[in-house]
């Protein structure tokens, strides 16, 4: 007669094995991307000072805030602190795509 004990101990240990091996993997992965979300917010939410990026409420030759992508009316900057002049300008100038 064979001895199926030994037999289930090894799956009983294995299957604890995966278990434990997959509630770490699960913790592990839910504190990382907490982590990673929280970090994601605090540079959304970060805009540059004006001084930084040498904004300048007169335009640039041709290139000014109410043509930049970054631009959000009427008086905003998705990069730039502050009110914004529609026709100021900053180092950070990207024109809109035609």
């Amino acid at each position: 007669m064979v001895d199926n004990t030994s037999r289930i101990r090894s799956a009983e240990l294995s299957r604890r094995t995966i278990l434990r091996k997959f509630a770490f993997t699960a913790g592990g992965t839910a504190m990382l991307s907490t982590i990673m979300g929280e970090s994601r917010m605090a540079a959304a939410q970060t805009k540059a000072a004006k001084t930084v990026v040498g904004y300048q409420d007169t335009p640039h030759d041709s290139q000014r805030c109410d043509n930049c992508l970054q631009f959000v009316p009427p008086s905003s900057c998705k990069v730039v602190d502050g009110n914004i002049s529609p026709s100021g300008w900053c180092k950070v100038y990207v024109k809109k795509p035609a």
